[in-house]
């Protein structure tokens, strides 16, 4: 049961921008977002595909406005993380996510290593950052560890000349839990 509890805390914790609400969505409607552009990815023989005609200068700033929403994250600075979301999300509600953040701050010890990070999709007001992630997470009381591998595709959008995260999309590949003494 306390693994049950856990991992839907940390299902929780990755779907909010993590405060996407997936969950709650019907296929058809999850479809519907990937049809409509709202977040998708392809493969090419399982090799994710780097979106072309990214201008030299937005490809930096979008790379850089990921990575900091990353760091922001990984040091629970939850004021520079906030600064990186945005202030209309389609995903999710801006004040929830500062509320749940917060508490997931207060309550773990959560850290998320990316890797083989590609701008995926781009035109002038949004780029979809798609990237391999594990995310590690200890549950401070009771001490639980888990960890969950994974493809994680943030939304970004354009909002007074900046990039900023308007929603999370995040494909589990495995978990791992275990309980601490």
């Amino acid at each position: 049961m306390l693994k049950k509890s856990i991992l839907a805390v940390l299902t929780l914790f990755v779907l909010t921008a993590c405060g996407n609400k997936n969950d709650e969505l019907s296929v058809e409607e999850r479809q519907k977002i990937i049809d409509e552009g709202t977040v998708g990815f392809e493969t090419n023989g399982g090799k994710i595909t780097k979106a072309e005609n990214i201008p030299s200068n937005e490809e930096k700033a979008i790379l850089a406005a990921f990575n900091e929403y990353i760091a922001a994250f990984n040091e629970e600075d939850i004021d520079r993380y906030m600064q990186m979301i945005s202030k209309n999300p389609k995903g999710f509600k801006y004040e929830e996510e500062k509320e749940y953040t917060t508490e997931v701050f207060e309550q773990t010890d959560a850290k998320r290593d990316v890797k083989d990070t590609t701008i995926i999709k781009y035109s002038e007001n949004e780029a979809q950052v798609h990237t391999n992630m594990i995310v590690h997470f200890m549950q401070i009381k009771p001490k639980v560890e888990h960890e969950s591998t994974g493809q994680q595709v943030t939304v970004f959008v354009k909002e007074d000349g900046d990039w900023k995260v308007t929603s999370v999309f995040y494909i589990g590949d495995d978990t791992k839990s275990s309980t601490g003494k």
